[in-house]
């Protein structure tokens, strides 16, 4: 089976009984709805701006029913949060979450609660992967999935469902390809308003973010203390750099690292100069602010040690530099530098 095959009737048949309306404030849809799925037989996954500063949560399932939903975590860093609802029925079945990045071509199927219109599916394909979103809090999340099915407000926390791959599959089960084991979530979806584009937090950030907030409420996450900028040509051509690729470091707070002492014009823009150039996190390359926030956030933790490998003005090549990665501080904290 391939993604080719994708009959999206049969997708919703099977996916939308795990698709619940999230609804906030001090009764059903006073204050906003969003969406989100079953993602264990407790808990189901939505966006943390759904349920931002709520407790408790109502929840409506596919079918009419409510139930009573307390959120138990969230991380503003991800967008992603958990609401506990002990009571789930059988009849909505967790939906598998993918391990792998969908490749762009991907046909996929946003579901969710769009303008609380319940129980509603667009289609489309994987536009883009390893895409970077701002948010309102001034950071940006990584790794999002980009996606032309439309998703519109209420579509906040619902899934981006795919056909799964064919190791998800059991090949000797004739019933599969109609069952909810023969798809599986590249995404949560979350609204940002574009024109014939969408955004998901990737099934690999739901994969590392959402356990810490089942278990523990908070997932903490490390981070270099620098203010960094992606290394385009003209930063590349303000430094001295050989080709653009990497990231500068403008301000440095962990030790070891350098940042920009001074500032220079290219092309009528004032540009950072003399600050180390990221280039490797652990022997991996790093090409962009995107990609360092990824790898931080998927390969490390806080109190890790890791070998982040800097062009440095005035060495005339690499140099290799240990830092103690901190926890990043909760965003009431303020943003920290990176």
């Amino acid at each position: 089976m391939t993604s080719k095959s994708l009959d999206f009737e049969r997708l919703y048949d099977a996916v939308a009984p795990s698709v619940v309306s999230i609804y906030v404030g001090s009764s059903a849809g006073s204050r906003g709805a969003g969406s989100g799925f079953v993602y264990d037989r407790r808990h189901v996954v939505t966006n943390d701006h759904v349920v931002r500063d709520e407790h408790d949560v109502h929840v409506r399932l596919a079918d009419g029913r409510w139930r009573a939903g307390r959120v138990v975590g969230s991380d503003a860093y991800t967008d992603l949060a958990v609401v506990r609802v002990p009571d789930l029925p059988a009849d909505a079945p967790p939906l598998a979450v993918a391990e792998d990045v969908p490749e762009p071509g991907r046909p996929v199927a946003a579901l969710g609660n769009p303008m609380g219109l319940d129980g509603s599916v667009s289609a489309g394909i994987v536009s883009g992967v390893n895409r970077s979103m701002s948010t309102r809090g001034g950071f940006a999340i990584p790794d999002v999935v980009q996606t032309d099915a439309p998703i519109n407000p209420g579509n906040s926390g619902g899934p981006l469902v795919a056909l799964a791959s064919r190791e998800a599959v059991d090949p000797d089960d004739p019933d599969a390809a109609g069952s909810d084991a023969a798809y599986e979530v590249v995404g949560v979806n979350r609204a940002t308003g574009g024109d014939n584009i969408g955004f998901a937090v990737s099934a690999r950030l739901v994969n590392r973010v959402v356990p810490g907030l089942v278990a523990d409420g908070i997932y903490r996450h490390s981070y270099l203390r620098a203010r960094t900028l992606d290394a385009t040509p003209a930063v590349a051509e303000a430094n001295g750099l050989p080709e653009p690729g990497g990231v500068l470091v403008v301000e440095a707070g962990d030790e070891g690292l350098r940042g920009c002492d001074r500032t220079t014009r290219v092309r009528g823009r004032e540009v950072p100069v003399g600050g180390d150039v990221v280039v490797a996190l652990d022997d991996e390359p790093v090409r962009s602010g995107e990609e360092l926030i990824r790898r931080l956030i998927v390969d490390t933790e806080p109190g890790e040690s890791v070998d982040v490998t800097v062009l440095r003005e005035g060495v005339g090549g690499e140099v290799t530099v240990p830092v103690e990665l901190r926890e990043r501080p909760d965003t009431a904290d303020g943003v920290p530098i990176r």
